[in-house]
């Protein structure tokens, strides 16, 4: 008897660990590509290509200025596109996979053994890096929305979120720790001290593994996943219905404003890549960093969904984000020592254990805010929602990217100079205080955000749920 209430009562589109895990594949496989260029990228343009600080920064904004058409484009493509027998969403990690993972592939050519023409360089690292960003678009944005076809259960929209919080942590710690260890080489100076350089040829060895092993994830991820919340065989969208009504929607826009500070922390801290090499002078703790930032997340996963149940998704993303405020703003108070690595490390474990909330519920979050507005809009619009979502995430790595490459050269970061050395008095000292300044302003802003600005609490879902549920029922009658 107990048994037959508990089926009667399980949510009809439920999910289990098996398709949570073969969701988490996807952004394992996006991470790999991303995180490798995201972390990496700028450091192989100035100190292999030899490109100017400034002149990278410019890239990256100039490249992403035109993620402003690119992804809005893709969102629209997609939302238009009819389901195949496939799914509406699926089938695009086949087609793209491949496309993708070699894109980042020749991004860390060294063409500079070809020529020495800036010019050239230039044009190659713009054509190259606009290329894998187009392309990472168009594999993102339909895996992202794939989660809200998956299953409309809460309890499953947070195993697939807090899974790929998994995934993502697999593909995003794998170049974290291991592309230290292949990209550098040691050197020692005249006085005897040791320090690391960039190796250019490591870098493209380390893009090739990243690009079979995105290309493996992609294609598991396609295999074992399924489309339960069917989609209309004739989309009838409305685009811009759709962008008027995430502009008058307050859950929308402090999500996309979070999203632009999240992303655009995760992108600032590729620059303790230039702290590790040039005040701390030991590339290795670039390993240890990733522990601190990645263990943390690893020890809360199994927790969370219990804490989310109990708590709400905005209660637990604003006290993690809040305890990571506290951290990196003594960080910055502090400011270690260049004998004094561990403080650093002490404090990005500490800031590690806050951020992992908001990380792990994040993408549950973005799943609510498409419910919310398909229940006030009764416009269906995950992969728009999901494209502008994108395009806010990459419009905070690009402030964070030319705001971070245009500090640099302010106090002092000479492509020349540094890319062949260690410890600089002045220029030292100037990359650690814009390493640790930043930090601590963004997660402070992250937090009065989920704080005051986020309206979607516990209580506030629970009905928004039932109605798109309902919804559902019908579209499958």
């Amino acid at each position: 008897m107990k048994d037959k209430k508990k089926t009667e009562n399980q949510h009809p589109n439920k999910i289990g660990i098996k398709e949570a895990a073969g969701y988490a594949l996807g952004d394992g496989g996006n991470l790999f590509v991303l995180t490798y260029v995201s972390s990496f990228l700028k450091v192989f343009y100035t100190d292999v290509l030899k490109i100017a600080t400034n002149k990278v920064a410019t890239l990256f904004l100039v490249t992403r200025l035109w993620d402003a058409v690119n992804d809005p484009l893709w969102g629209a493509l997609v939302a238009k596109k009819p389901p195949t027998k496939d799914g509406k969403y699926r089938p695009y990690l086949k087609w793209i996979a491949i496309p993708v993972a070699l894109a980042e592939l020749i991004c860390f050519y060294d063409i500079s053994k070809h020529t020495n023409n800036m010019l050239v360089i230039m044009i190659f690292a713009y054509v190259t890096y606009i290329s894998f960003g187009m392309l990472y678009t168009g594999i993102n944005v339909p895996f992202g929305s794939l989660a809200s076809v998956i299953t409309d259960d809460p309890e499953g929209r947070t195993l697939l979120s807090t899974f790929r919080s998994i995934g993502g942590g697999i593909g995003g710690a794998a170049p974290l720790l291991l592309a230290p260890i292949i990209i550098y080489t040691k050197k020692t100076d005249a006085a005897g001290n040791q320090y690391n350089v960039v190796n250019g040829d490591g870098m493209f060895y380390f893009a090739l593994a990243m690009c079979i092993c995105a290309i493996i994830f992609y294609f598991a991820c396609y295999g074992t996943t399924k489309e339960r919340v069917k989609s209309d065989n004739i989309p009838n969208v409305n685009v811009k219905e759709a962008y008027k009504g995430m502009l008058k929607s307050r859950p929308f826009i402090v999500l996309a404003v979070t999203g632009i500070l999240i992303s655009g922390q995760l992108q600032f801290a590729s620059l303790n890549q230039y702290l590790y090499k040039n005040y701390f002078c030991n590339t290795n703790l670039s390993i240890l960093g990733s522990i601190a930032q990645y263990l943390p997340m690893a020890l809360m996963i199994p927790v969370t969904p219990m804490l989310v149940r109990k708590f709400g998704k905005k209660e637990l993303a604003g006290f993690g984000s809040m305890f990571a405020a506290i951290a990196a703003i003594a960080c910055y108070i502090i400011k270690p020592k260049p004998d004094q690595p561990w403080i650093f490390m002490v404090v990005l474990f500490i800031i590690g254990f806050g951020y992992s909330f908001v990380s792990i519920t994040n993408w549950a979050v973005v799943a609510d805010v498409i419910d919310y507005q398909f229940v006030k809009t009764g416009i269906k619009s995950e992969s728009t929602i999901y494209a502008v979502y994108t395009f806010c995430r990459k419009l905070g790595q690009t402030i964070a990217d030319y705001g971070g490459l245009m500090l640099l050269s302010k106090v002092g970061y000479d492509v020349q100079l540094m890319s062949n050395a260690g410890y600089v008095n002045g220029v030292s000292e100037g990359i650690l205080k814009v390493c640790t300044i930043i930090p601590a302003v963004t997660y402070t802003l992250i937090w009065l955000l989920y704080r005051f600005g986020y309206p979607l609490t516990k209580e506030k879902l629970e009905p928004i749920y039932d109605k798109v549920h309902q919804s559902n029922e019908t579209v499958t009658e």
